[in-house]
């Protein structure tokens, strides 16, 4: 069921099975996090690992992993993985997995993702192809995906006249990465926005999952929206190139690995980081953060998802108690999203207390 207006949005960490520090769900770990609720791992993943595959369908999915039962297991079908390589998902693999590994939450084996700069008889196909697999798996636990853009009205009605799948306690909405990421031919933000108000309110009913939009400043748009989950590899991917992510503000470069470039943070901000409260910065502080290698990476990872879980926390208070409008305002400075942030509230016409009840 759709989560309540006192929980907040659920922060799926997104896994990668070729390198699994660090074991921010592991008490055992010094990068531990109570606060980590679920993690995603790609079938992708396991596809091409093929003894990772055996453990997990041999063990199920937590045990193979080492993650505790506390911890939820979202499974990515690997759609963009098997898009990227023109190979098609073995169906019936997706299946004995899923049935055998025993994840906690998993989609439809296959969805067909537009990109932005897909002719228009291309992404009808990805309409109609992703909606023949929906229906394919109307059954047991599937989770329906239907994807942003042109046809996102034609995939909601599809769906709530299809009376199995209007019964589904649960949706997931992928296809906006690459409109995120200003690709040729990019939506709007705007657009996608209005996207995003639209799905929630044909599935007002439903626990709504969206695909990679787990950011420190996109999270505010999903908890305003009410949606229940989201997930992201960012934490991660930021950690790699040698970028932290600060409350309110962005990304920061903190490592110089070389090739990547970003935004130095100012002293004010250096300030932030020298009083963070996360596992990583308790041990080793900045000097952590600006670490190369492996150890580096995992205390620059850390901070980073600590950060999102303890923004998600924030937020879900501010609603909770009413006061988002007004705290908003002086803690979000991202260039890019608090206009969206400002438009969302600006569309849906409410104030703090309406808020509150999302």
């Amino acid at each position: 069921m759709r989560r309540q207006h006192n929980s907040a949005v659920l922060i799926v960490a997104g896994l990668s099975l070729k390198n699994l520090n660090p074991r921010v769900w592991d008490p055992e770990s010094p990068y531990y996090m109570r606060a980590l609720q679920a993690v995603m791992v790609s079938y992708a993943d396991f596809h091409a690992m093929p003894a990772r595959r055996k453990a997990a369908m041999e063990q199920g999915l937590h045990a193979s992993l080492g993650i505790p039962f506390s911890v939820r297991i979202f499974l990515d079908n690997g759609a963009f993985y098997f898009i990227n390589r023109h190979e098609e998902l073995p169906v019936k693999d997706y299946e004995e997995f899923v049935a055998a590994a025993r994840p906690d939450w998993y989609p439809i084996p296959r969805d067909y993702i537009p990109t932005p700069g897909m002719p228009a008889d291309q992404k009808h196909a990805c309409f109609t192809r992703t909606m023949e697999v929906n229906r394919a798996y109307e059954h047991d636990g599937y989770v329906p995906v239907i994807h942003i853009g042109e046809y996102l009205e034609t995939y909601t009605t599809a769906i709530c006249e299809h009376p199995k799948l209007a019964g589904k306690p649960a949706m997931a909405l992928g296809g906006i990465v690459p409109n995120l990421l200003r690709t040729k031919q990019a939506m709007a933000y705007a657009d996608i926005l209005t996207g995003l108000l639209h799905m929630r309110s044909r599935f007002a009913d439903k626990s709504l999952h969206v695909f990679g939009i787990g950011g420190t400043a996109t999270i505010h748009i999903a908890a305003l929206l009410g949606l229940d989950s989201v997930d992201s590899a960012g934490w991660r991917n930021r950690a790699a190139r040698g970028i932290v992510q600060l409350p309110g503000s962005g990304d920061r470069m903190m490592a110089d690995l070389g090739k990547w470039r970003g935004r130095r943070p100012s002293d004010d901000e250096l300030s932030v980081l020298d009083q963070c409260r996360c596992p990583a910065c308790q041990v080793n502080g900045m000097d952590g953060l600006r670490a190369s290698g492996t150890v580096g990476f995992c205390y620059r990872a850390t901070h980073n998802l600590w950060v999102l879980l303890e923004e998600a926390g924030l937020i879900d208070e501010q609603l909770t108690t009413g006061t988002y409008v007004d705290w908003y305002a002086g803690h979000i400075s991202n260039s890019i999203y608090r206009p969206l942030i400002d438009q969302l509230l600006s569309k849906c016409g409410h104030g703090e207390a309406d808020f509150s009840q999302r």
